[in-house]
C-alpha cells in the first residue's frame, strides 16, 4: 500500500495590500494599534475586483510547477478547497483543470470548507492515494473573502486576506500523516455566514446569530466563534493523540489555524502550550482562511524550523461549524524548498526575496508576492 505525503507548497497572494497604516489614514476612527493587539495583523492582501479564487490559485500551482520541475500532466487529481468559487457552476475546479493545462483524465472537484478545508483536504487525498486511485494529488486552497466585506467594516476588514495555497501531495512507501479527527455542527450556521448568492432567497435565509452591525455579505459573531474554538479543539487534540498513540511529549509543533492572535493565545492557555509549540503566520498575511495551514508550513520550511523527522499536528477550525486535526511528521527535505526558492521567476513577476525584505509599512497598496 501507498500513503500520503506532503511534498512542495507554493503560495500566491494578490499585489494590493491594505496595511494597518492604510486603513488608519482611511478610517481615522479605527484603532490600528488596539486591533494589532488582538489580531497579530500588520497587512493582508486583497485582490482586484476582477481577481478571483481561480486566478490566484492558477498562479499558485504555476509556481509550484515552476520552482520544483514538476510535470502538470503527471497529476492524477484535482482537489480545490474554495468558499468563493468563480461561478455557482461550473465547478471552478474545472476551469483550473484546463488552465493549469492538467489531464482530461484526471478527476477533479471542489469542496466548500473554511478554515478546516486544508486538513480535509489532505484526508481526501490520502484515501485517493491509499485506495491507488491516484499517485499525485494537487491540492489547491483560494480564498477572497474581501468581496464579501463592505470597506466600512472594522471587525472583518482588520482580519482576512485574500491568499491561495497549491500543495503536492504524493505518494510514499511509509505514512506520514494519520489520525485523522472531524467534527461538524450545524447549529453554528448562523455565526459565520454569507446568506446571498445561493438558490435560497435572502428572505428565508439563516438568520445572523446577533445584530448585524456592519453592511458586509459575511456575517461572523466573533465572541461565539471563540467559545466554539476553545470547546472544541483541546479534546479534539487529545482525540487525535490518542488515535496516533502519540503523548504531548512526542509532538514538536502544533501548526493551527491562523485566526487571530487572541484566539490562538487562548488556545495556547487552555492547553498549557507555549508560543515556540504553537508558531504564527498571520502579520503579514492576515486570516486566508483555509490557506493558513499551508502557508504557515510555507514559511516554517523557509525559515528552517519544520524538517525532515519533525511531529506536528495539524488543527482546523472554523465556518460550518467544521473542525479536523490529524498528525503529521514532516518528510519533505528542506534543502529542497531552498532550491525551489532560487529558480527563476517569469520576467512578469517580481522577485520573491525583495518582496520578503519590504516591511508592511513601506508598501502600502503594494505588493508582496510569496514563492
Amino acid at each position: 500500500m501507498k500513503f500520503a505525503a506532503i511534498g512542495p507548497i507554493a503560495i500566491h497572494l494578490p499585489e494590493k495590500v491594505e496595511d494597518n497604516d492604510y486603513l488608519a489614514a482611511e478610517q481615522p476612527r479605527w484603532d490600528m494599534p488596539l486591533i494589532y493587539a488582538k489580531t497579530g495583523i500588520r497587512a493582508r492582501h486583497i485582490t482586484q475586483p476582477g481577481e478571483c479564487a481561480s486566478d490566484l490559485g492558477v498562479k499558485a500551482a504555476e509556481r509550484l510547477f515552476a520552482q520544483h520541475q514538476v510535470n502538470p500532466k503527471t497529476v492524477d487529481f484535482l482537489l480545490l478547497c474554495t468558499q468563493t468559487p468563480d461561478y455557482v457552476l461550473p465547478t471552478t475546479a474545472c476551469l483550473v483543470q484546463d488552465r493549469l493545462g492538467l489531464a482530461t483524465s484526471i478527476g477533479a472537484l471542489d469542496f466548500n470548507l473554511g478554515c478546516s478545508g486544508f486538513v480535509y483536504g489532505l484526508s481526501l487525498a490520502d484515501g485517493l492515494i491509499r485506495s491507488d486511485a491516484a499517485r499525485r494529488v494537487l491540492l489547491i486552497t483560494a480564498e477572497t473573502y474581501s468581496k464579501y466585506i463592505d470597506p466600512s467594516d472594522r471587525s472583518l476588514r482588520t482580519i482576512f486576506g485574500d491568499g491561495a495555497a497549491a500543495t503536492l501531495i504524493e505518494a510514499a512507501d511509509t505514512p506520514s500523516l494519520g489520525s485523522f479527527v472531524f467534527g461538524t455542527d450545524g447549529r453554528g450556521a448562523d455565526t459565520l455566514i454569507v446568506t446571498e448568492g445561493g438558490a435560497r432567497p435572502k428572505a428565508d435565509a439563516v438568520q445572523p446569530r446577533k445584530r448585524k452591525r456592519w453592511p458586509s455579505s459575511l456575517y461572523m459573531d466573533g465572541p461565539e466563534l471563540v467559545k466554539f474554538t476553545l470547546e472544541v479543539v483541546p479534546p479534539m487534540v487529545e482525540k487525535v493523540l490518542a488515535g496516533a498513540k502519540w503523548t504531548r511529549a512526542d509532538v514538536d509543533l502544533y501548526l493551527v489555524h491562523q485566526a487571530t492572535t487572541f484566539i490562538l493565545k487562548h488556545l495556547r492557555e487552555r492547553m498549557r502550550l507555549g508560543p515556540e509549540e504553537t508558531p504564527e503566520a498571520l502579520e503579514s498575511y492576515g486570516n486566508t482562511v483555509s490557506s493558513t495551514i499551508p502557508i504557515l508550513i510555507h514559511d516554517l520550511r523557509l525559515s528552517g524550523r519544520l524538517r525532515p523527522g519533525k511531529r506536528t499536528l495539524l488543527v482546523g477550525f472554523g465556518v460550518g461549524l467544521s473542525w479536523a486535526g490529524c498528525t503529521w511528521t514532516e518528510t519533505w527535505e528542506a534543502k529542497q524548498v531552498e532550491l525551489g526558492e532560487k529558480i527563476a521567476k517569469p520576467a512578469d513577476e517580481p522577485n520573491p526575496q525583495e518582496a520578503k525584505d519590504a516591511k508592511p509599512a513601506d508598501r502600502k497598496g503594494g505588493s508582496r508576492d510569496a514563492a
